[in-house]
């Protein structure tokens, strides 16, 4: 790996919330939710009040009574996404988007026509500023992971470059939750113990973390706090798995109700498939229950398919194991994922076939969709069922 920061995190500042700010002045300088029955986004001038993504609506207007809350506009969202990414696009061409707001950018081979990578940054705020009319924060540092934890750090509005000599005196002094995959479960079995920082992370040693958080968990947590991330930015990463999910809130539903969530997220994760070309082999059923407990269920196919009824039948097979939790103890969300996936061009057909094993009626559909929209056919069992919200996202 390099010895010099060149690799570069860019993170766009509450971004669903300073869209909203961009395009309605009366909003800027306000508390802005975006989201009334889950919080999607807040402005940093909600934020300082405690409202978090993820949050239910209702609290965080008992937090911020002064707050905004509008309705998402995705695709005002994806529009400008997408004008980002081409500001990115001009900067390097190693880019390797993360999700719709952030990605990293190796601008190591730039020096001599760019500048340094600290130059290089405050040209790609400006960029972002003047021609998308959005405030990002950028980390600079060596490593992926260090890049993306100055970039938090230097949040809202700001720029961070962490000099390869001062990595650990940077790193060392910030809380366990910085580093990468420490959740609340994780931050709470550190911080019972006295480990509340990253330096007491590093000092703790590989085999007490493997002893305290498991093989995996421990040795990326050792290998973080010492800053060892070998990874390189990745340009046209493509995803290993596809999938889509719906909260249900706390009311019961019943197996019918249930069954018709199930079939709208496959119809929407198979159809994803389709599109970005790829078919797969693993498909997983994801279940929260009301104590906020998880589970996961999976099944592996005999050959990767797109095929909606295909992956249809595994899901419901899954979920038929699952009543009986389900039923003993309540479901508040649902997912479905598609993993193992592979080019669906090098798919090979199987035996025998039959009038429904095809991709016919997959393909007529998805016709009809892109040309008149997604709700212009749809299940029977799905009208006039909220089939909720589907988030903008990077392409497949």
């Amino acid at each position: 790996m390099s010895g010099e920061a060149t690799i570069l995190h860019a993170d766009l500042d509450a971004f669903y919330a300073s869209v909203e700010q961009r395009d309605n002045p009366r909003l800027r300088g306000r508390p802005v939710i975006v989201g009334g029955g889950v919080v999607l986004a807040a402005s940093y001038e909600a934020k300082v009040c405690g409202v978090r993504t993820a949050m239910g609506g209702r609290q965080a207007r008992s937090l911020c009574p002064r707050a905004i809350v509008v309705e998402p506009r995705f695709s005002a969202y994806s529009a400008a996404s997408k004008a980002v990414f081409e500001v990115f696009a001009q900067t390097t061409p190693l880019v390797e988007g993360l999700s719709i707001d952030e990605a990293f950018l190796e601008v190591g081979g730039l020096r001599r026509i760019c500048g340094t990578p600290a130059d290089i940054a405050v040209r790609l705020r400006r960029d972002v500023r003047e021609r998308v009319g959005l405030p990002i924060s950028v980390g600079v540092a060596r490593t992926k992971f260090l890049a993306k934890v100055a970039s938090g750090v230097a949040k809202p509005d700001g720029l961070l470059v962490v000099p390869p000599d001062r990595e650990l005196a940077f790193l060392h002094p910030l809380p366990v939750e910085r580093l990468w995959g420490v959740g609340p479960v994780t931050a709470a079995k550190l911080r019972d113990r006295g480990i509340v920082t990253v330096g007491r992370v590093a000092r703790l040693g590989e085999a007490a973390l493997v002893s305290l958080l498991g093989v995996a968990a421990g040795r990326h947590l050792h290998a973080l706090a010492h800053n060892h991330d070998p990874r390189p930015v990745r340009v046209d990463r493509r995803r290993g798995s596809m999938g889509a999910q719906m909260a249900l809130g706390r009311s019961r539903r019943t197996p019918t109700d249930v069954d018709a969530v199930v079939a709208g997220l496959v119809d929407r994760v198979t159809r994803r498939m389709r599109a970005a070309g790829r078919a797969g082999r693993t498909v997983l059923l994801r279940l929260r229950f009301d104590d906020f407990s998880r589970a996961t269920r999976s099944h592996t196919l005999p050959a990767a398919t797109a095929h909606t009824r295909t992956i249809l039948c595994a899901v419901r097979g899954l979920l038929a194991t699952a009543r009986p939790m389900i039923e003993h103890r309540g479901l508040t969300l649902v997912g479905v994922a598609v993993g193992n996936l592979d080019r669906s061009r090098f798919v090979q057909l199987e035996l025998p076939f039959d009038s429904y094993s095809g991709d016919d009626l997959d393909s007529a559909l998805d016709a009809v969709k892109d040309r008149f929209g997604s709700a212009a056919v749809t299940r029977a069992v799905q009208l006039g069922r909220y089939q909720g919200m589907t988030m903008p996202m990077l392409p497949d």
